[in-house]
């Protein structure tokens, strides 16, 4: 966190040319780490620390225009009240549950034994290009996902783009992955696929113990906590709200509440041309929220035919979706505008 401010008070002493890309992005090879600020705030960071530390690279911590964390600290930078719960659950992130029968969603530094794997570990292999602008900034990164023994299953090229004016956020992930040398079968899970763990304040309200279970059917318990403060509620497109979400199809889901005196909405976008638009919805109460495109016959409980989607060796799939950090409530106008403007 250190390491990230001190690259904003660098920001601030740049050139007057420097200061025309509103959107800047600054790679610190050494920190291996991809600063994101908005006129001189921060706004979020491309980390990339390594197996030993992350098992795939994330973007954190993520913070509104208001300058507020809408990502939970823990494990890296824990805060007070926060829940410690699973530890694969870091900022923003992108994996699977099943890949070839490995776990990709699951593994970190800190796993449990009721997780068996195998483990899939995904490793970033290198920046491409970074362009930072007016308007918004552009990151290209390429990542490996690696079977238990170290061969490359997939090949990943991600491109985000930042945007930011005085009272929003947005990012668009655009991620393909390329077959290496078989075919590869995402068999249907529920851990999936691009997720988020929110700030304890964006959580919904908790007022009894909660068990919550894993992709192998295991479960964890998530004690009572205090609530003050904690004034999360999500709402889908389909108008379904609060925990009636998770299991759901919609091609957004929004997330609304305040931190630290701050009304934020936090939408996530689906895309037409996404696998199996749209989406089911891993959205959980306790600050997990996740689309996932290939989970269908688990997140419909049985009621939906398995998708076992099967990328073929040396073919790609791409996979498009927006991350929309609004201060104040976006309403529906809003949010219709960005649908339409995304899906084009």
């Amino acid at each position: 966190m250190r390491q990230f401010f001190s690259v904003c008070l660098l920001l601030s002493m740049a050139t007057p040319m420097l200061a025309q890309n509103r959107i800047q992005l600054i790679h610190v090879e050494a920190d291996k780490r991809v600063s994101v600020t908005v006129d001189g705030k921060p706004f979020t960071a491309y980390i990339y620390p390594g197996p030993d530390v992350l098992k795939k690279p994330v973007l954190y911590p993520i913070q509104s225009a208001g300058g507020h964390f809408i990502t939970r600290g823990w494990p890296l930078d824990p805060r007070p009240g926060e829940r410690v719960d699973h530890p694969h659950h870091v900022g923003m992130w992108f994996n699977y549950g099943d890949v070839n029968g490995h776990d990709f969603w699951n593994n970190s530094i800190d796993i449990g034994p009721e997780h068996k794997g195998p483990f899939g570990t995904i490793v970033h292999t290198g920046v491409k290009s970074m362009k930072s602008g007016k308007d918004k900034a552009e990151l290209t990164v390429t990542a490996d996902w690696l079977d238990k023994d170290g061969k490359r299953m997939l090949e990943e090229t991600t491109t985000y783009v930042f945007r930011g004016d005085a009272a929003s956020r947005t990012i668009d992930r655009i991620t393909t992955l390329k077959a290496d040398g078989k075919d590869v079968l995402f068999k249907d899970n529920k851990e999936g696929m691009i997720a988020l763990r929110m700030a304890r304040q964006l959580e919904q309200p908790s007022t009894k113990p909660e068990l919550f279970t894993d992709a192998q059917g295991v479960q964890t318990k998530v004690p009572v906590m205090n609530n003050e403060g904690v004034t999360g509620m999500y709402r889908s497109s389909e108008g379904v709200t609060g925990d009636a979400v998770w299991g759901t199809r919609g091609n957004w889901m929004s997330l609304s509440g305040t931190v630290e005196g701050e009304p934020i909405s936090v939408v996530l976008f689906d895309h037409p041309k996404n696998v199996d638009y749209p989406t089911y919805w891993h959205a959980r109460g306790y600050g997990l929220f996740a689309a996932n495109p290939l989970g269908r016959s688990v997140l419909s409980s049985g009621k939906e035919p398995a998708l076992n989607y099967t990328l073929p060796a040396g073919k790609s799939v791409t996979f498009r979706h927006r991350l929309l950090i609004q201060s104040g409530n976006a309403d529906e106008t809003a949010v219709t505008k960005q649908v339409a403007e995304f899906s084009r």
